[in-house]
């Protein structure tokens, strides 16, 4: 049996191009993508918190340091400059990759600068 579990977040991202015309995809700064796990070419899943939307695409790579996070092609009509996104990407374990199985969060400020990182989302109080 496989579960599908949370691999990788980039918490609150600031979308800075959306690029209607571009080939597809979301350029993710290349910095971003190597902490965070993400790989180029990777299907990931993006939810739009100012707006609603939720969305696949798939991670190429933006400059390193750049602060890039552009929602391209279709995917562009889901996403404004300075919206704020969160971006997923998943995995598919068996059991026994299972134990001890840490997802890689990142945290980002206003300028997608990062604020933090971790391996437990805290738990949701009533």
């Amino acid at each position: 049996m496989f579960c599908t579990m949370l691999k990788a977040k980039l918490h609150r991202a600031r979308v800075t191009h959306s690029e209607l015309e571009y080939e597809g995809s979301c350029a993710i700064d290349g910095q971003l993508l190597e902490l965070s796990g993400i790989r180029e070419y990777e299907q990931i899943e993006i939810y739009n918190v100012t707006n609603g939307e939720r969305f696949t695409t798939y991670a190429i790579r933006a400059e390193d340091n750049s602060g890039v996070i552009s929602v391209n092609g279709a995917a562009a009509h889901k996403a404004d400059p300075g919206d704020v996104i969160i971006i997923c990407a998943y995995v598919a374990l068996d059991e026994k990759e299972l134990k001890g199985f840490k997802p890689k969060l990142v945290y980002l400020g206003e300028h997608n600068e990062v604020l933090r990182t971790g391996h437990t989302i805290p738990v949701q109080a009533a």
